[in-house]
């Protein structure tokens, strides 16, 4: 099994070695580094042949409200760079006021994901729909096998 380990809340989880990557040996580690005011966001993380694809809910925000970016080579970053402030609905009047605010989206949020050896950094992208943040991280294509040349004893 492999380990991951999601600091926001100091917990190992463990998923069969098989779910995450079939026929390898390597980890799909995370790391985050909370400040004040800084919260976490679930994700589902999708192994298919050819990418992975993260799926964030991020409800009430939008495109220009969230940042991708890989750093290290090999981080992926997903931060809030909106203010949090919840915008004005249809059929509000000026001088009303909520009494109870149940539907607000994470203000500040931070991830931060260790991708595994075979991503393409060059070939990430991302789109956020209905509430959705959809970030698919291509892969490189498997390195050919050796060549195996039969040498003869004399």
């Amino acid at each position: 099994m492999i380990p991951i380990v999601d600091e926001n809340v100091n917990e190992l989880f463990h998923f069969p070695q098989k779910l995450l990557f079939p026929a390898r040996n390597h980890s799909f580690g995370e790391t985050t580094q909370q400040g004040k005011g800084v919260s976490s966001i679930p994700v589902d993380i999708l192994d298919t042949q050819k990418q992975y694809v993260f799926f964030f809910d991020v409800p009430g925000l939008s495109k220009a409200d969230v940042q991708v970016t890989v750093e290290d080579e090999r981080t992926l970053v997903i931060r809030s760079i909106g203010n949090g402030k919840r915008k004005r609905e249809d059929g509000e009047n000026e001088g009303c006021k909520y009494i109870r605010l149940e539907r607000k989206a994470s203000p500040k949020f931070l991830r931060k994901f260790l991708l595994p050896e075979d991503s393409n950094v060059s070939a990430v992208s991302a789109k956020c729909e209905s509430g959705v943040l959809t970030i698919t991280v291509e892969k490189l294509p498997p390195p050919a096998k050796p060549k195996t040349v039969e040498v003869t004893i004399s």
